[in-house]
């Protein structure tokens, strides 16, 4: 049997001031960190003080013994950041250049001083870019010059941090007559029977040895010889239970166990976990363009989406346990689709394994973004034999249902000046509409591909069209207000967002010591989006005053805005379905504390939009639209039943006063919208009115004009301590009350998030993680919207 010797202890990283300890799997910035010799670039302004780092070449070193009864040893390195030249004893064993790949090298019989000499990436990327030329890009930095996660080259919220490293484990196999290289497993289902067929290279080291092939899944066995390197076995599942997204069933996973014989030896083996489902890309033309609307299971889904970035700029330190607490946070919010972008990387085994479980679909991404690149060698071979890898190695996950060539690409080809800089240069469409989807369809017909995104299908119409495919809406967050939103109906939203800083103790983290103010250095260090503090006060000055010297103020509106700005784009997109087949909101996540469109902030704390999200991500919503002239209560259900709530709208004062009442009759069907005109008896107008629509502690609020022309009451509320929290009782109008737990202890979260309350109503605030209760204290950290002065 072949056996796996770990190799992630004995390692040292070569620094000029003697050897220093190093982890692997690691990176050159966290063993220096860990030595002292580096500060933390996450705080203050630390990341300027370690770019040096990204432009030297780095030594790891280890004593390495091959010793073994076995006839062959290899190494194995899972992950190299990103060139390397690999040597044992004085002899070069191998160069590498590509972050995304594994390598495997033949070391039997060797033994001595195990060397990993990496090359700087700027070093490698700008020899790459003499040779082909220059490329446009949507950054200054050379990241499309190499195959390495380009976020770490900085992005519009990420710092500039480039890495280099033995970045996932590392390991010596030592083996005898053969093991398996390779399963490419293509899982479908055949009328309730579920079919399994995996396809199997074998590496030999004796040619005529007889082998066998057995595999076992879901109680059923079957056999097959192997005649020469490869071969296959194909099992029958009946009566199998489909694996769901989250919300539309269970996530059911089946052991599947592949043995390499020789005789009744056992050679190798090969466990994965899969689950039987079916899914289609419906981009049928309609009456309204091309539709863009996955069905998984023949079920056809609005997808309530978030992207995804690398979890940490120094992606090592990402555990299999901080995978699955980020990812639970998505799922409580009502996310099932999680799109890896494409200027990150393919993540490893844990990410996958904990989307099976919980349900949440995965749209990966080919790690290509916001730049043109090159199509010559040394990169094509690279493109190719990378997504040959990783194709196959994330095709056991039922999660993983669609494959999409890059990021921005095509519409920057288009429309950011591309075409005539690049004058018939490559710039990597050969790899979106030929490489890719040839790959795809070879190795993984089981799933669809797209070329792109934002992508219509076609150059015969605009790459970003929002009538055809996938859509990215960034006009609203650079020039526009949020309300725009409400303008079109794109067939699928893939990217649209709205910045806030982080919470209040991630900022007291990550710049300590400073007076904190919207322009104080490590603020604006901490904001990387180009004029993004002017974007977002010009964004804020459409809706509220903006605050002048109170930071506390400042931080609570933006976390309004975020959420408001949000929820504009989701009810109106959801409300309709079918039309609109899902958003996929920019950004869950952050890799270090920023300001920036995330949900949950670069220390793993959730902003009023995480919460938000929870509710515009329900399998249930209203929500109240202007359209044509009136006002359209919207009853949104992704549900698999009738909905028939008892609705009930109120027209309201500002200061309390119900100005009309009704109850309205509505029945929305199994994943279906129903809409229902609003009286016009019952339509606020002007700024002392507002309307109220509740249904089964479902709640929407619409104000006919923006919250600077409210005529808001001078808030009034009462605090008292609840088991486990807080209990508000609202004496006036309360807009968008919003407990900040962590600025009663930096540890302390709560479960909900902004919470409009009408005169003498409650709500009761849960709070974990708070030491010492205390009303008072409570109280001041409670903000709502105050009446514009």
């Amino acid at each position: 049997m072949l056996e796996a010797a770990p190799l992630g202890d004995g390692w040292i990283l070569r620094h000029k001031s003697g050897p220093l300890p190093a982890s692997v799997p690691g990176c050159v910035h966290t063993d220096l960190m860990a030595a002292g010799v580096i500060p933390d670039p996450f705080l203050g302004l630390g990341e300027s003080e370690v770019a040096w780092v990204g432009r030297r070449d780095w030594t790891y070193e280890r004593d390495l013994t091959s010793a073994s009864a076995q006839e062959q040893t290899d190494l194995v390195f899972d992950g190299l950041d990103t060139v390397a030249e690999i040597s044992l004893d004085g002899r070069l064993l191998g160069e590498v250049r590509n972050m995304h790949r594994s390598y495997r090298f033949d070391v039997t019989g060797l033994s001595g001083r195990l060397t990993v000499r990496l090359v700087s990436a700027y070093a490698e990327a700008e020899a790459v870019r003499g040779r082909l030329g220059e490329r446009p890009a949507a950054y200054a930095e050379p990241y499309q010059y190499l195959r390495k996660m380009a976020c770490s080259f900085g992005w519009d919220w990420g710092p500039t941090l480039v890495t280099a490293g033995i970045w996932r484990p590392v390991r010596l196999e030592h083996w005898s007559t053969a093991r398996i290289a390779r399963v490419r497993p293509l899982v479908t289902v055949d009328e309730g029977v579920g079919v399994v067929e995996l396809a199997v290279d074998v590496e030999r080291t004796r040619v005529e040895a007889p082998l066998a092939l057995e595999a076992t899944v879901g109680g059923v066995r079957a056999r097959a010889e192997i005649d020469g390197a490869s071969g296959a076995v194909r099992l029958r599942v009946p009566d199998v239970r489909l694996w769901w997204p989250r919300g539309y069933g269970e996530q059911p996973l089946y052991d599947v166990e592949l043995r390499l014989l020789h005789g009744d030896d056992a050679l190798d083996v090969w466990r994965r976990r899969i689950g039987f489902r079916t899914v289609e890309l419906d981009r049928r033309p309609d009456a309204h363009g091309t539709g863009f609307t996955l069905v998984v299971n023949g079920e056809r889904l609005f997808a309530r989406g978030v992207n995804w970035i690398p979890d940490d700029v120094f992606p090592s330190r990402i555990t299999r346990e901080r995978y699955r607490e980020r990812l639970e946070q998505a799922a409580g919010a009502g996310v099932d689709l999680v799109r890896i972008w494409g200027g990150g990387i393919y993540e490893s085994e844990d990410f996958y394994d904990a989307c099976d479980e919980l349900g949440l679909l995965v749209w990966q991404d080919f790690p290509f973004a916001c730049a043109a690149y090159p199509e010559e060698q040394p990169l094509r071979g690279e493109v190719e034999a990378e997504a040959r890898e990783n194709v196959v190695r994330l095709m056991p996950h039922p999660s993983l249902v669609l494959w999409n060539g890059n990021n921005e690409n095509l519409w920057g080809f288009r429309d950011w000046g591309w075409e005539p800089r690049l004058a018939g240069d490559s710039w990597g469409e050969g790899y979106y509409l030929g490489v890719l989807p040839r790959v795809v369809a070879e190795l993984d017909p089981t799933r669809p591909y797209t070329a792109g995104s934002p992508w219509s299908g076609s150059w015969d119409r605009h790459p970003n069209d929002p009538a055809h495919g996938t859509h990215h809406s960034w006009d609203v967050w650079n020039r526009e207000d949020y309300a725009d939103y409400r303008l079109s109906v794109p067939r699928f939203v893939a990217e649209f967002g709205w910045q806030a800083p982080p919470a209040y103790a991630t900022l007291r983290r990550a710049l300590p010591g400073e007076e904190l103010a919207s322009d104080s250095p490590g603020m604006l260090h901490h904001q990387k989006a180009d004029d993004g503090n002017g974007k977002l006060e010009r964004g804020l000055a459409r809706h509220f005053a903006v605050p002048d010297g109170d930071f506390d103020r400042w931080h609570y509106l933006m976390q309004v805005n975020q959420a408001r700005a949000i929820a504009a784009g989701i009810e109106h997109w959801r409300s309709y379905w079918p039309v609109c087949a899902g958003t996929v909101l920019w950004q869950l996540n952050d890799c270090w504390p920023v300001t920036s469109w995330a949900a949950i902030d670069g220390d793993g704390r959730e902003k009023p939009l995480y919460h938000e999200l929870k509710r515009l991500y329900a399998d249930r919503l209203l929500t109240l639209r202007e359209r044509d002239g009136g006002l359209v209560l919207a009853a949104v259900n992704q549900a698999a039943g009738d909905w028939t709530p008892a609705l009930t709208l109120r027209r309201m004062s500002v200061g309390g006063e119900v100005l009309g009442q009704a109850a309205v009759e509505v029945t929305a069907g199994g994943r279906a919208v129903a809409r229902v005109d609003v009286p016009r008896e019952l339509t606020p107008d002007g700024p002392e009115e507002f309307l109220v629509a509740d249904a089964e502690g479902l709640r929407a609020v619409h104000f006919p004009v923006s919250d600077r022309e409210v005529a808001y009451p001078t808030p009034e509320f009462d605090v008292s301590l609840a088991p486990d929290g807080i209990t508000v009782t609202a004496r006036t109008l309360v807009r968008d009350l919003l407990l900040q737990a962590d600025r009663l202890d930096p540890g302390a979260r709560a479960d909900r998030g902004l919470v409009t309350l009408l005169p003498g109503e409650e709500v009761t605030i849960g709070v974990r993680g708070w030491k010492t209760p205390d009303a008072e204290r409570a109280r001041a950290a409670l903000y709502c919207v105050e009446p514009t002065r």
